[in-house]
């Protein structure tokens, strides 16, 4: 079975190329975007509080429509980069592709999701409240859509093409880890520290399985789930899907650090199943290589 340090050592990896496609890639992002969006402002078919719409998913078609274009968007003009200037398949940057992966990462953090949402109650059943109404068919619909692009497109930008190329340049499976989870923590600072620290970790533990499977189709599974789940099943009233038509309402600010920490632990037992999974064994650099 290849190995993640072999797929990301295929294409063409000077240090100045990584530097190169990040930029085209933002560039064609843009552009993409634009080339899309442009069009319907123009023909005046966006509606009228289409700013406002966008920040919030009150409005479940148009928030997810434009999470749905901006991901895809980033996807599209990472791909075209990394295949112009790496001269890299796209299929090594996914690495060795597994739908069982994938759906035991999604039905693995399903459960932990649930075991969150159990405690939570149990600690606070006040502060949950049922939420579903009409649009919450349709939000279940379209947050599938545009969570599957978003939550595959970081997967494949961070677990994929940045995890990868740390990995290459360094050998260190945990360094390249930890490197990879800082940037993806950082870029969630405007989320707040606790949203920050739980990206962290979580960058973390996903580059590691990345590396571990050979794959981001592990990746992907949790956190799709652990996006859709927290858009659909059970919205937080402080996190970025608020006011989503979700099933359940949760408003308990006071526990936001225990979830964190309930969320660290999920990962770090997800990390150890996923060593003792067999179908999952991929020949790798040791985690502790040097």
């Amino acid at each position: 079975m290849t190995t993640y340090l072999e797929f990301a050592a295929r294409g063409k990896n000077a240090w100045w190329r990584y530097a190169a496609c990040v930029i085209a890639a933002c560039v064609a992002t843009v552009a993409i975007f634009a080339a899309v969006l442009l069009p319907l402002s123009i023909a005046h078919v966006l509606p009228a509080n289409f700013a406002a719409e966008i920040q919030q998913p009150t409005n479940p078609v148009v928030f997810f429509g434009v999470v749905a274009l901006t991901f895809g968007s980033l996807l599209a003009g990472f791909a075209l980069a990394i295949r112009l200037i790496h001269r890299k398949r796209i299929g090594d940057v996914i690495g060795s592709w597994n739908w069982t992966a994938f759906f035991q990462g999604a039905c693995i953090w399903a459960v932990i999701e649930c075991a969150s949402i159990l405690i939570d109650f149990l600690i606070a059943p006040h502060s949950f409240s049922v939420s579903v109404s009409a649009q919450t068919a349709v939000l279940a619909i379209v947050a599938f859509g545009g969570l599957s692009i978003q939550t595959f497109c970081e997967e494949f930008v961070f677990r994929g093409y940045i995890t990868q190329g740390i990995l290459l340049a360094t050998k260190r499976p945990v360094l390249a880890a930890v490197l990879s989870g800082s940037l993806f923590g950082a870029l969630h600072i405007w989320n707040g520290a606790p949203q920050a620290v739980g990206a962290l970790f979580f960058g973390i533990v996903c580059s590691l399985i990345a590396i571990r499977t050979g794959s981001i189709a592990f990746t992907f599974g949790v956190h799709f789930v652990n996006n859709y789940m927290g858009a659909v099943a059970v919205v937080s009233a402080g996190d970025i899907f608020k006011n989503s038509p979700g099933i359940l309402l949760q408003n308990a600010p006071q526990l936001i650090w225990w979830d964190i920490g309930v969320s660290i632990v999920g990962l770090i037992a997800v990390l150890m199943l996923v060593r003792r999974l067999g179908n999952l064994k991929a020949a790798i650099v040791p985690l502790g290589a040097r």
